[in-house]
Parts: structure tokens; sequence; C-alpha cells
């Protein structure tokens, strides 16, 4: 099963050049990388994106992430996958912008 994180361009430069991040600020507070499923990204980048621009989606396969990846109730009751580790560049299988268009964030095809 594929999780999403969302990332501003700068995390996502240091992410690359550094091979691996702790995250977010908001995954450094709460000592956890949060990740969402695709069902539940386009709400995530809504409720703590919102407007923002320059975003980009890493893809990572829950599976590979073995015992470090916990899911956990969070917004509304739903659970949601949460890495105890570093988030390592080695682990994201793709990448792809997040352009903002109308005010909302255009997501690629995720079920596919």
């Amino acid at each position: 099963m594929l999780i999403y994180k969302i990332l501003r361009a700068p995390e996502w430069a240091e992410l690359q050049a550094i091979g691996e991040s702790a995250g977010a600020p908001v995954d450094i507070a709460d000592g956890f990388v949060h990740f969402s499923t695709a069902e539940q990204a386009a709400e995530t980048a809504a409720r703590h994106f919102a407007g923002a621009e320059g975003l980009v989606l890493l893809a990572l396969n829950a599976d590979a992430l073995g015992d470090a990846l916990k899911w956990e109730v969070s917004r509304g009751g739903a659970l949601f996958p949460h890495l105890y580790a570093p988030l390592r560049l080695a682990d994201v299988l793709w990448s792809k912008p997040l352009p903002l268009v109308d005010g909302r964030h255009v997501f690629p095809d995720l079920e596919g």
C-alpha cells in the first residue's frame, strides 16, 4: 500500500541533499513523521497546507517501512500512518509537484 507525505519545497530539497530527515516542523514537534493514505491526502493538504505553493507529494510503500510505521487514530477517529524513524530518501518511490489551482491543490491520480 502506498502512503503519502506532503513537504514544502525547502523540506524536500533538504531531504534530497542529506538523504534523510526528521520531517517537517510538525513532525519534529510530534516525534514522528505524519503520512496520509490516498483517501486522506487531499484533506491533509486542505487543512495543513491551505494556500501554500511549492508543495511536493512523496509516495512510499508502507510495508517497506517495517515496524517503525504505526497506524494510529487521528483526525475524525481515522487511522493515519505515523513513522517513528527518519524519513529516508531511499524509501521514496516517487515525488510529484502539488500545484495550487484556484486555491486548491491538484493531486495526481493516487488510486492508479
